[in-house]
């Protein structure tokens, strides 16, 4: 006696459509929350370049004997033998500016919270 075991085995077109929409929710749910962390990430390093550039102006400014209120030269602050060997670059498309010894390096930023505290 032979039996016909024909039966095709595989997934269901609601079965397909559940577990789509399980992977939609989560996806729903995980975006958000990666576009804050990149955004606080940003910050971070914003303003961790900015105390950088801080403690670089107060050696160069210590080193060659300025005071409070002189003019800073980027020239000397910036390069391969310099106090720092890059230029830093917010992550965040703004620009960095600093003006005086003794005044806190400023960046031009559309990001909240990238200013040293």
């Amino acid at each position: 006696m032979k039996t016909n075991l024909s039966q095709k085995s595989g997934f269901t077109l609601v079965e397909v459509m559940i577990v789509v929409a399980i992977i939609g929710l989560l996806a729903a749910i995980a975006v958000p929350s990666l576009a804050r962390a990149r955004e606080m990430s940003q910050t971070k390093a914003c303003i961790a370049n900015l105390k950088q550039m801080q403690c670089a102006i107060t050696a160069w400014g210590i080193e060659g004997r300025r005071t409070t209120g002189d003019s800073i030269d980027s020239n000397e602050l910036f390069g391969a033998d310099k106090y720092l060997r890059d230029e830093p670059q917010c992550p965040g498309g703004g620009t960095y500016q600093f003006l005086n010894i003794g005044d806190s390096p400023e960046v031009s930023c559309t990001e909240v919270g990238h200013f040293l505290p």
